[in-house]
């Protein structure tokens, strides 16, 4: 029995199994606008859940992999979870995560594309949900596949797709708590749902923001009046809004300006962002569809790596009580409601940051306006463990032999809710977290795309991990 990886079979063997296989099916799963139960309330009358779990369901069922099994868990009126387990030759356990509900359509997709209608050009394979993170599953098996082609030994692995990652896995704790016996003890974690910084290397994940969300709703009036009795006695909602905003950003510069939002960034992070700067230059600011004449908030591409990885940052996401320009009269309004999405750093204790906000907006309401801030249920951060040696030495090898360039960390501005659950639950763990979602990708966005080349190295390089942690203690 082998116990190294061939590499260049399995690029070869990666490169079939990519185009022949999964590259059709996510032509279907693209096509299933199977989002989230935050965007989609009535996800289990319409059916686009259930059709997405069972496409991926009937792919990995056809996996030669022996001993695999694979299960769609449904608890209850939860979004369905997806469990596979394939057999190792080892005790040890290793979790493979990804999740297969989508973000919802999004405006401006450019002419030829859309949401739901998946378009190839080149390596580029556009679509929701494709690179966010639809492609992990297939990658998680094809993974294991190259291993057993070659007769490589690997631990124990289990996999789990879950289908409400989107709106920040309310129901992951549950499935956990269910399947603790048949998940076990993992000594490593692989996460595909996260970036890259490129895609001419292996880029993994150090450090993840948390999330507040949240509804601040102004009143003033019960009901709308004519502007020109109004305007000058009565002040706008929008004009109080924007006084209350301005309690928490400085609208100057987007700083932060409640300090339990806060933390001190360890050195090794700061590090590491320099480094990732050195490696990626402008490319930070350039990958992003800036109008003409606009630009970043500083020209040091460290500090907007920083920006978006270890310190807050403030998102108006959406508003009501603004009706649209065509039917604008002239009216003062009685409410102004805007979503606020704040992205916290890691190490900030989500609760305690959430009474903060809240308790900045609603105090002394000016004009003694009606102030509320409805928070929905905040999301954690996540700060990577220490690295062990074979895993520093496990992604370095695995980034030289299928990308020729040395493997990179990173921090990544989204919030992923399992893995600050996961580093709780198993304290022990090491981590790799990983993904496809590198310059212009655009998740969440109009035009969102799967690189397909970096996927197949990804998958190549998922295995080679996988293979190294078996050998590690022999």
């Amino acid at each position: 029995m082998l116990t190294k990886l061939n590499e260049s079979e399995a690029v070869a063997s990666c490169e079939r199994c990519w185009e022949q296989e999964i590259v059709p099916a996510l032509h279907d799963y693209i096509r299933i606008p199977n989002k989230s139960p935050a965007f989609d309330p009535a996800w289990r009358e319409n059916g686009h859940m259930d059709k997405a779990a069972s496409l991926l369901e009937a792919w990995c069922k056809a996996q030669p992999i022996p001993g695999l099994k694979v299960e769609v868990v449904r608890l209850g009126n939860r979004t369905p979870l997806i469990l596979m387990e394939v057999p190792g030759k080892t005790d040890d356990t290793v979790l493979l995560y990804g999740h297969l509900d989508k973000q919802p359509e999004m405006v401006g997709w450019r002419q030829g594309l859309g949401p739901w209608e998946p378009v190839r050009e080149g390596d580029r394979l556009y679509g929701r949900g494709g690179a966010d993170d639809g492609y992990s599953g297939f990658a998680s098996l094809a993974a294991l596949r190259l291993l057993h082609e070659q007769g490589v030994p690997h631990a124990r692995c289990v996999v789990l797709i879950e289908g409400c990652e989107e709106s920040g896995s309310p129901d992951l704790p549950a499935y956990i708590d269910a399947l603790e016996g048949r998940i076990g003890k993992p000594s490593l974690v692989v996460c595909l749902d996260s970036g890259c910084g490129n895609y001419d290397q292996l880029w993994t994940t150090t450090s993840l923001r948390g999330l507040l969300q949240g509804t601040l709703e102004v009143s003033i009036l019960r009901e709308g009046v004519h502007s020109g009795v109004g305007s000058g006695v009565v002040p706008s909602s929008f004009r109080i809004l924007r006084q209350l905003l301005s309690r928490i950003e400085d609208e100057r510069t987007g700083r932060i300006l409640v300090d339990a939002l806060h933390v001190d960034i360890p050195q090794e992070r700061v590090s590491q962002a320099r480094a990732a700067a050195e490696v990626l230059g402008t490319t930070v600011v350039s990958e992003l569809p800036w109008v003409q004449g606009a630009g970043p908030v500083t020209g040091d591409v460290a500090e907007l790596l920083l920006n978006r990885t270890w310190r807050p940052a403030l998102s108006v996401t959406g508003a009501e009580g603004l009706p649209p320009l065509a039917s604008a009269g002239n009216v003062l309004r009685p409410t102004t409601k805007a979503k606020l999405s704040m992205r916290i750093p890691p190490r900030v204790d989500p609760k305690a940051a959430a009474t903060a906000l809240k308790e900045a907006l609603e105090k002394d309401p000016p004009y003694g306006a009606q102030v509320r801030f409805h928070v929905s249920e905040p999301s954690p951060g996540w700060d990577a463990p220490a690295t062990a040696p074979w895993l520093q030495a496990a992604v370095s090898k695995a980034s030289k032999a299928f990308f020729d360039r040395p493997a990179m960390g990173i921090g990544e501005g989204g919030t992923i809710p399992f893995m600050a659950m996961l580093g709780e639950k198993f304290p022990q763990a090491q981590f790799l977290i990983t993904g496809v979602l590198g310059p212009q990708s655009n998740a969440h966005g109009p035009n969102e795309f799967l690189h397909l080349g970096m996927g197949k190295k990804l998958t190549c390089c998922v295995a080679s991990v996988i293979a190294d942690h078996a050998a590690r203690a022999r």
